[in-house]
């Protein structure tokens, strides 16, 4: 059996090589200030080299266990993926998975990263960690989530300018509207949306392509099912079910497009049954994001006493002082995808609630409705 010590994130690049190469223990990396969760401390199996905590959509906390052999298979795919190693700028919080391989790639590069310091993410300081990163010979990535690229794009000028001149800029921990994506890559930027998560050592689909050696597949259900060497051990402090004969079943939903890349739709569990029609929430958001005025989106079910479930959205003005038309959008999700898919509700709010890596928190944000709507403000 092997150690395993909690590792506060600032602190991870100096444990890392150790940990992967099997002369120091085996890594959890921790936010500043946190303590690890009694439940995931202990002994862990030769093999592994970082258990990763995740609440998951429960809450209830997780360690996923990763061999230091996963973590270098994702790594090498990735730069296999991206045209070969690289400098890395570190944006993301090192104590969580898309964070943790910026550095493992990093060390495999054998090249410093450069570190975005500071609270918040402001395009200001990207811009000066960036060109630290773009004075280095060779090739230049990073890693984001969609809020940081949304905050780029309405900022512009050095930022923007810096993320640019990236020779990959992964987008990952959230969905990325296809609109976003667009202007993104409009404005020069070689942005590669990733789909994956701790239990699959990160992203393992770029694109919509698995990464070499992965494979996916939808069960009968439409989930998604992954396997490949990048796949984790198992749980600490959790049942390892979803694992099961080399193969890790998520509860995400998607479809093969005719091309044969995959589109993830979404949650199984964020599935909207309004009337008894299925709605599945990244299609509406998809059709929200893609107006201009509409800087980003949110779709979920409240409960309501007929229908069972309402469908409603929280959007994010483009510009605060010139919001869109609620009525408006709710008539081009109806003119697009049908009546029963329209918000029956929206609310102009001034951000979405974050959790995680920039994932939103689609708990806070439903309580958030529930209490504006309890408090008179209801449906534009």
């Amino acid at each position: 059996m092997r150690e395993l010590v909690a590792v506060s994130s600032p602190d991870v690049l100096g444990a890392l090589g150790a940990a992967l190469d099997g002369t120091g223990p085996a890594l959890l990396p921790i936010a500043p200030g946190e303590t690890a969760p009694a439940s995931l401390t202990g002994p862990v199996k030769e093999e592994i080299a970082l258990a990763v905590a995740t609440s998951g959509s429960t809450g209830e906390p997780k360690g996923v266990l990763l061999s230091a052999a996963a973590l270098r298979a994702s790594a090498e795919a990735t730069h296999a993926r991206l045209g070969g190693p690289g400098t890395w700028l570190l944006a993301l919080s090192p104590h969580h998975i898309a964070g943790v391989q910026v550095l493992i790639r990093s060390l495999l590069a054998g090249s410093e990263p450069g570190v975005l310091t500071g609270q918040g993410f402001r395009p200001s300081a990207f811009a000066d960690a960036a060109r630290a990163v773009l004075d280095r010979p060779g090739r230049h990535y990073t890693s984001l989530v969609p809020t940081q690229l949304v905050r780029l794009l309405a900022d512009g000028g050095a930022g923007l300018e810096a993320l640019a001149a990236f020779d990959g800029v992964l987008l990952g921990g959230a969905a990325t509207p296809a609109e976003l994506l667009s202007q993104a890559r409009a404005a020069g930027v070689a942005a590669v949306t990733t789909y994956g998560m701790s239990e699959t050592c990160g992203g393992c689909v770029y694109d919509g392509v698995p990464l070499d050696g992965v494979r996916v597949r939808l069960d009968q259900d439409g989930r998604i099912s992954l396997s490949g060497p990048v796949l984790a051990s198992g749980y600490r402090g959790a049942s390892a079910s979803a694992f099961a004969e080399g193969w890790f079943h998520t509860n995400d939903l998607g479809q093969f497009e005719p091309d044969g890349r995959l589109t993830v739709l979404g949650r199984a569990d964020d599935m909207i049954i309004s009337g008894g029609v299925n709605v599945a929430p990244a299609l509406v958001e998809r059709v929200l994001c893609a107006e201009p005025d509409v800087l980003e989106a949110c779709v979920l079910g409240l409960p309501h006493p007929e229908w069972g479930q309402l469908v409603a959205a929280a959007v994010v003005p483009a510009d605060q002082a010139v919001p869109p038309s609620p009525s408006r959008l709710r008539a081009l999700v109806s003119a697009q995808l049908g009546g029963a898919f329209a918000p029956k509700r929206i609310e102009l709010v001034p951000e979405l609630p974050l959790r995680g890596p920039g994932k939103v928190d689609r708990r806070a944000l439903a309580a958030m409705m529930i209490n504006m709507k309890d408090s008179g403000i209801i449906s534009r």
